[in-house]
């Protein structure tokens, strides 16, 4: 009768792959210990970029329908509240008339940690509407 070892494989044989020596068997462990973190905080900072991104783009959005607004001449203070209504939480928004330009400027901060906060940017101009077609 063939010799086994308390598995009841013949010839003491181990659980280790063909190919694989025993000690290696714990690196797949500590690879996954160092590997699954590692794409955690990959995901969670693309998320962040992405929510980041889409607060950008609504400034940029929120900037032109103030300008719009503006350049119907609609009054300074419908103008920021047409920006408000589409700008990000917590945005600050500045209308101001500079010659034949309305100019608005929308600021607001990044969502997510304050150690990961940026202050998004937008400015849009537009010409205002009662100085079309005049001529100095």
């Amino acid at each position: 009768m063939p010799s086994s070892d308390r598995s009841g494989r013949p010839g003491g044989a181990s659980r280790a792959r063909p190919g694989r020596r025993p000690r290696d068997q714990g690196a797949v462990t500590a690879e996954a210990a160092v590997t699954v973190p590692a794409l955690l905080v990959l995901t969670m900072a693309l998320v962040w970029a992405l929510t980041a991104a889409a607060a950008q783009i609504r400034c940029v959005d929120a900037a032109r329908a103030g300008a719009r607004a503006a350049a119907r001449s609609e009054p300074a203070a419908a103008a920021a509240a047409a920006a408000r209504a589409a700008a990000p939480d917590g945005a600050r928004v500045a209308v101001e008339r500079a010659g034949d330009l309305w100019r608005v400027r929308v600021e607001a901060p990044t969502p997510g940690p304050g150690s990961l906060a940026l202050t998004l940017h937008a400015e849009a101009a537009a010409l205002a509407e009662e100085t079309v077609g005049v001529t100095p």
